[in-house]
């Protein structure tokens, strides 16, 4: 397996001596992102390490959560709780210390409280999403320390349509878990105020999904031989669960309209979006009758989630004072999920906040450029009932960051800074905390030559703790454990740095990045060998730790056959997360590599790719190791109209063969696999 799995880097050097005899190709331009600093770079120059994905790439995917969209990236897992809940892990790193971003603004969600609790952004919409892997503390706060996901949606229009009217509408269905979709938006010019063009946008999905199938048993083998040997090697009286994975469907439903006014220098445009979401919980039971009742009787666990959410989006692209661009963002949300066992409402989570930012870019003085910003952000969080594991806590925050940098021929410097003041106050139990932390980092990239591109970073960044980490006290289902805060924990300090080499040799483009991290005061979850309520005790500790790993990836175009051309992809990544003193990190993904061709055409596009993931048994004392997977996925897309025109028919086969696979990132890899041989198909159109 791990031989196998090396020939996606060895698959590198044969992209390079295939692509030297086509010359005759070339690369589309990198996409410029903005997510790792406020002066947005090409993807090749980016000291940072950080990726887009594009419209076409989330639609080929057609995945129900953020997690799954991006967890086939370079250095992204997931969390996988079902279909219904998935956040991404960047680099092993999750919870509290990844934030998903809404257009730069957070969820104002759940998510990171617990890996059930679904993220409220909708992929259906999404038209780019940015991926920052290592901190990007610096610009979104200290809950991004490991990384940060920027999604976009376009609900707040930012130009005028061409032709005065755009928008999509995609329908499809999949056999796995017999599910059917369909998403859809627009914009259009609705007139002129003055000099300015409004436009309207309006958008809508809509999702349902049965319980999905798996190749064999819903528990692993490891965890049927330990419930066994726990019974003292009888068989248990409950008959195991075969080929489908219960209480994992799903409807989900999601609307937003928006309007902006779109002037020559700049927009201004606000937004409204409803969501909600009914999905079952996987493995998640409720005993009714209690522990003396003769008849126990075990009730499925389902979220009904709620968000409702304002937005304001505004860009001024025109000279003022020191200033070239300003950008604000604001947001306001309110969510609310009930956690229903059977019939009854168990535990009710309610996050009602809001958060803002603003980002001033400087004119170009000589050599020098730089951009500064100011953000906030407040959270209203509560939970009540039998999961209420947290007691009700006010977070408020402020930050201030700035960067600056400097080119002079093929180098470029890069410095940035963030001080951020954090309280966090939970009045039910009298306790208050506040933090001010410090963040900075300095990088060089150079340029050898025009094909090449030479980037090290090195950060130092603080992150308050979260207030699940300080106030936890109860019994926590979702990861089977009795949650114990410290509410006397400090600030978390990371120390690390990343090289990023990134080059094009005519048709071959290739990336390699490798990052190290020292934590001082890692707050983790460790348990303490007790139990409390039924569940073994764990309790929120500071311990130092240390991670390091790196990922590579490459893309040659290979040939042209007839009117098709050939297009290679290889991918590898791997994560070493241990603390000091000994003993690993838990949930720690494997080493796993992705080998993939493409051949695309003017009405037909198909593709093959190829996962394989080793096993992991680097763990920690509570977690059981996990087996490697191969997983070998085909696609198809056919354009009868040919690619000028907008309709288009997508077909996808995945996990051909079958495979059981668990992700090791998963508190659930033991009980729900992922899904099994899926056959999905998809019309989309686009005007």
């Amino acid at each position: 397996m791990i031989k196998t799995i090396l020939f996606a880097g060895v698959a590198t050097a044969a992209f390079t001596s295939l692509s030297y005899a086509q010359n005759d190709h070339e690369h589309i331009d990198d996409e410029i992102i903005v997510s790792g600093s406020p002066i947005g770079h090409p993807e090749h120059e980016s000291i940072i390490s950080a990726s887009v994905l594009t419209e076409d790439e989330i639609a080929a995917r057609a995945a129900s959560t953020i997690g799954e969209l991006l967890r086939r990236e370079p250095g992204v897992a997931s969390t996988f709780f079902g279909p219904g809940a998935s956040r991404p892990i960047i680099r092993g790193i999750g919870g509290d210390r990844i934030r998903v971003l809404d257009a730069g603004i957070g969820s104002i969600d759940a998510s990171s409280v617990s890996d059930d609790h679904a993220v409220a952004v909708e992929p259906a919409q999404a038209k780019r999403i940015e991926i920052v892997r290592g901190p990007a503390s610096l610009y979104y706060g200290s809950s991004a320390a490991g990384g940060a996901v920027n999604v976009f949606d376009g609900r707040i229009p930012d130009r005028v349509p061409e032709g005065n009217v755009d928008g999509a509408l995609r329908i499809g269905g999949a056999t796995v878990d017999d599910s059917v979709e369909a998403a859809g938006g627009f914009d259009v010019l609705v007139g002129k105020i003055g000099g300015a063009s409004l436009v309207f946008h309006g958008e809508g999905a809509y999702r349902d999904a049965g319980d999905y199938d798996i190749p064999g048993f819903a528990e692993s083998a490891r965890l049927r031989a330990l419930e066994e040997a726990e019974a003292g090697g009888e068989d248990g009286e409950e008959e195991e669960v075969f080929g489908t994975v219960e209480n994992s469907n799903l409807e989900t439903k999601s609307g937003a309209v928006g309007a902006s006014l779109v002037f020559e220098d700049g927009f201004i445009g606000v937004a409204v979006k409803r969501s909600r979401a009914n999905y079952g919980v996987p493995g998640a039971h409720h005993e009714e009758g209690g522990e003396e009742a003769e008849e126990a009787e075990e009730e499925t666990v389902r979220i009904d989630l709620e968000q409702d959410r304002i937005d304001l989006m505004g860009e001024l692209n025109k000279e003022f004072l020191i200033f070239e661009t300003a950008k604000i963002r604001f947001g306001y949300a309110d969510y609310v999920h009930q956690e229903l066992e059977g019939a009854e409402i168990g535990t009710t989570f309610n996050n009602e906040g809001y958060e803002g930012r603003l980002e001033l870019i400087e004119k170009q003085f000589g050599n020098f450029r730089g951009a500064t910003g100011i953000q906030f952000r407040h959270r209203d969080f509560s939970a009540i009932g039998d999961e209420a594991f947290t007691p009700p806590n006010v977070t408020n925050q402020f930050g201030a960051f700035t960067v600056r940098e400097y080119e002079t021929g093929e180098w470029h410097f890069q410095v940035a800074g963030r001080y951020e003041h954090t309280s966090v106050e939970a009045p039910d139990i009298a306790l208050e905390r506040s933090f001010d932390t410090v963040s900075v980092s300095g990088g060089v990239g150079v340029e050898p030559a025009d094909s090449l591109f030479l980037g090290v970073n090195g950060f130092r960044t603080e992150r308050a703790p979260a207030p699940e980490e300080l106030f936890s006290d109860g019994p926590h289902l979702a990861t089977n454990a009795f949650e114990i805060g410290d509410p006397d924990l400090g600030v978390e300090t990371a120390l690390g740095v990343e090289i990023t080499l990134h080059g094009e040799f005519g048709p071959l483009s290739a990336t390699i990045n490798g990052f190290y991290t020292d934590y001082r005061d890692f707050v983790a979850l460790t348990p303490n060998g007790e139990e409390e309520d039924g569940l073994p005790v764990f309790l929120f500790e500071a311990r130092d730790a240390s991670f390091r790993g790196f990922e590579a990836e490459a893309e040659a175009d290979l040939f042209s056959l007839g009117a098709f051309d050939v297009l290679g992809r290889a991918q590898i990544d791997y994560v070493r997360a241990s603390y000091a003193g000994g003993g690993d990190v838990p949930r720690i993904p494997p080493l796993r590599s992705i080998i993939g061709l493409e051949a695309t055409s003017p009405n037909f596009d198909l593709t093959g790719e190829y996962e394989i993931a080793a096993k992991q048994n680097q763990t920690a004392g509570s977690e059981l190791p996990t087996d490697g997977y191969q997983i070998l996925n085909f696609g198809a897309v056919f354009r009868p109209l040919g690619e000028e025109r907008g309709l288009s028919i997508r077909l996808r086969a995945e996990n051909v063969t079958n495979e059981e696979a668990r992700q090791h990132t998963s508190f659930l890899k033991d009980v729900a696999p992922l899904p099994g041989r899926n056959i999905s198909v998809a019309l989309q159109g686009r005007f």
